[in-house]
């Protein structure tokens, strides 16, 4: 029961997200970045190697960008415009509406990484890849976005406009996604690393990228992933009994 009224605020604010041209503008510029990223920075067709690892390097990058443009109006747009008070005071409970925000944000991001397969698809014909390799790789892109979508929607519920919520999570993701290239460039202690090396976002997906499914970065995107949304519920617990 929990879980239909989560889904039904999900299938609301995402017929509310089809509907806005900035949903399409999202679309255009992950594929286009994608697809030059893969085609001409990493330069595919002279590297004369069946693989996508260099294409699904860029998701960590471009996810800094698209993330924030999907969750930057779930919460700080009704807080702006005093309609989240309205929404407090229907009959949900505070995980119904972080999970409905929560559904129809990762539905965003399931549909773009969808709208990615033509890429792939195109180039399969052309070498001997690994389709298991493929499925873990789109596996882990689905795992990163959805703990970036939480810690999205986080930082929109503590901002209190679209600009401040799109800013404050491009900014955390930056760090959380190139942290542990900082841990390369320099040389840091080892307990240093090793910490940089956890709390960062790309790193836990490197397995991924590789068609690897380690339990370990599958727990980590699971747990952190929950823990957003659990913040959360806390931070919308406070905005109804302020």
């Amino acid at each position: 029961m929990k879980l239909q009224k989560a889904l039904i605020l999900a299938r609301k604010e995402l017929y509310t997200l089809s509907n806005s041209p900035a949903f399409y503008g999202v679309t255009l510029f992950f594929i286009l970045f994608c697809s030059i990223w893969f085609f001409y920075i990493q330069r595919f067709f002279t590297m004369n190697l069946a693989s996508f690892r260099s294409y699904f390097a860029s998701f960590p990058i471009v996810f800094i960008v698209i993330i924030p443009m999907i969750t930057m109006k779930s919460w700080a747009e009704e807080r702006s415009l005093g309609s989240i008070e309205l929404l407090l005071t229907l009959p949900f409970s505070e995980w119904d509406l972080v999970l409905g925000k929560f559904l129809s944000c990762l539905g965003v991001v399931a549909a773009l990484l969808l709208l990615s397969l033509p890429v792939p698809l195109s180039i399969l014909p052309l070498g001997d890849f690994d389709i298991g390799v493929i499925a873990g790789e789109y596996a882990g892109a689905l795992l990163l976005g959805a703990s970036a979508s939480g810690l999205g929607l986080l930082l929109s519920s503590l901002s209190k406009n679209q600009a401040g919520a799109f800013l404050g999570s491009a900014a955390v993701l930056l760090v959380t996604m190139l942290i542990n290239q900082f841990a390369i460039s320099f040389d840091l202690p080892a307990f240093l690393a090793d910490f940089c090396n956890f709390i960062s976002l790309s790193f836990h997906f490197e397995s991924f990228s590789k068609g690897i499914i380690d339990s370990r970065d599958l727990a980590f995107f699971i747990i952190i992933t929950v823990l957003f949304l659990f913040l959360n519920t806390k931070v919308i617990l406070f905005r109804k009994w302020r």
